[in-house]
């Protein structure tokens, strides 16, 4: 039988209403809850239990909710017994990921990831920068793309969802001239995200110095469980290394697709998203089937979620 991966969502996973059937139905995710409330000085779980969604949608509060719902989620299924043999986030799950592994507390990483999404609001101005999806076709003809429209601005892929799903991110009127590029070489779509900010670019820089002093003083254990990180697609086992990761991170692209072939290469064949949403399995199923594997999806955010997850790894 195969290794098992736990997987991590990011941002845009978040809605009203998450973690609350955890909390309500687990005493492990509803102490989840009550700890993030703690160490974040107001009611986190009210925001992502009853929204409103507008604050919820705010990167500053999007963040550590997303987190704490995810954390909430690992420690109900780990509470029955279920271990990764590895785990992986994207982008900011990479944190629900290293605390699942017990690099980081669950405190240190709520307090972390507030702070992260302040920075990255305030790294670049609204209206200055973009992102945009780019469908159907490959990394190379994107990254052609990118080039030929910078014109001395900033548009490069910032995530490298799927093999032909990728995100790109830079100036705005950059981003739409790639846009218009990729769809010249061919892009099934090419369309303009609604996103606060060109996360994962190097316009990110200013967040990223901000948030490294604040990395480099929390304690990072040694990982319990291997983690696959963002931005080399490494196995990491040492916290140092997990936390310099962390650091370029944020102004580097996501590598997704590469992260996922990782995993496939140390023999997992089951995946288990943890956390609200299915945007990974959407994205994992994409990268088996173009590459011809046979893998197994599941999820885990909700109590009957949790019981089919349950079920079909114990049957």
């Amino acid at each position: 039988m195969g290794k098992l991966a736990f997987i991590f969502p990011g941002q845009g996973s978040q809605h009203a209403g998450m973690g609350l059937e955890l909390s309500e139905k687990f005493s492990a995710g509803r102490e989840v809850f009550e700890s993030a409330d703690e160490a974040i000085g107001f009611k986190l779980s009210e925001l992502c239990f009853r929204g409103p969604e507008e604050e919820l949608q705010l990167t500053a509060n999007t963040q550590p909710s997303i987190l704490t719902a995810s954390v909430a989620a690992f420690r109900v299924i780990s509470e029955k017994g279920v271990k990764p043999d590895v785990v992986a986030g994207h982008s900011l799950g990479e944190y629900s990921a290293l605390v699942a592994a017990g690099a980081l507390s669950l405190q240190d990483a709520v307090r972390l990831v507030r702070r992260r999404g302040q920075f990255m609001q305030e790294a670049v101005p609204v209206g200055i920068g973009a992102m945009a999806a780019i469908l159907g076709i490959d990394a190379t003809r994107v990254g052609e793309a990118c080039a030929v429209a910078a014109q001395d601005q900033v548009c490069a892929p910032a995530n490298f969802n799927s093999p032909t799903q990728i995100v790109i991110a830079g100036h705005l009127a950059a981003v739409e001239r790639a846009v218009e590029e990729c769809k010249a070489r061919g892009a099934r779509r090419a369309m303009m995200l609604k996103v606060s900010a060109p996360f994962h670019s190097s316009l990110m820089m200013p967040a990223q110095e901000k948030m490294a002093p604040l990395l480099n003083e929390t304690l990072f254990n040694a990982l319990s469980c291997p983690i696959i990180n963002n931005v080399d697609a490494a196995l990491v086992t040492d916290g140092d290394a997990a936390r310099q990761a962390l650091i370029r991170q944020i102004s580097s692209p996501v590598r997704w697709t590469e992260s996922v072939f990782r995993m496939f290469d140390l023999g997992v064949e089951t995946f288990v998203e943890i956390g609200p949403g299915k945007v990974l399995i959407g994205l994992i199923k994409a990268i088996a089937k173009e590459t011809g594997k046979e893998v197994r999806l599941f999820n885990v955010e909700d109590e009957a979620s949790l019981l089919a997850t349950l079920d079909s790894i114990s049957g």
